[in-house]
């Protein structure tokens, strides 16, 4: 089995989106598993509220387990979706924020502030945000098209 530092350095180098998947799903597995059985409880526990679209449940749930274990970054980003998903955009950002401090490297936590960076329409902000996932995988599927996309967008607001 590779380290959670192998995986990322062999996914920055991967051009395939199979093999992308695969290294990712690799990474989610190093991330999902916090290795105590009281937060595993919490995260399962919230991750089924959050399945089932209980967002309350489910923040309560990753709220305990980031209460037991500050330093985990996916008890942030699980709490951070539970909250996009209520539509609370603002606690959700400062959950990515906090997923980002403890895991720079978190792809999902870069994804979902993306995706609210997009219905902002944060052209600027949406573009540090793909550069820092480019940093991560530069053929992340549809990464380079969007990354054109976006600088044009900016080029022609620009003159």
């Amino acid at each position: 089995m590779s380290t959670l530092d192998e995986l990322f350095v062999r996914l920055r180098e991967a051009t395939t989106p199979t093999e992308i998947e695969t290294l990712q799903n690799g990474i989610w597995q190093f991330w999902l598993t916090p290795g105590e059985h009281v937060l595993d409880k919490h995260l399962e526990a919230g991750m089924r509220a959050l399945s089932a679209g209980n967002y309350t449940q489910a923040i309560t749930d990753f709220t305990k387990l980031i209460e037991l274990q500050p330093a985990y970054a996916e008890g942030w980003n699980k709490r951070a979706t539970a909250y996009y998903l209520r539509g609370e955009y603002r606690a959700s950002l400062d959950d990515v924020r906090e997923t980002l401090r403890r895991e720079p490297r978190h792809f999902g936590a870069l994804s979902g502030w993306a995706s609210m960076l997009r219905t902002l329409t944060d052209d600027r902000g949406l573009l540090r945000v793909l550069l820092r996932l480019e940093q991560l995988c530069p053929h992340w599927p549809g990464l380079q098209s969007q990354l054109r996309e976006l600088r044009d967008r900016l080029s022609e607001s620009e003159e």
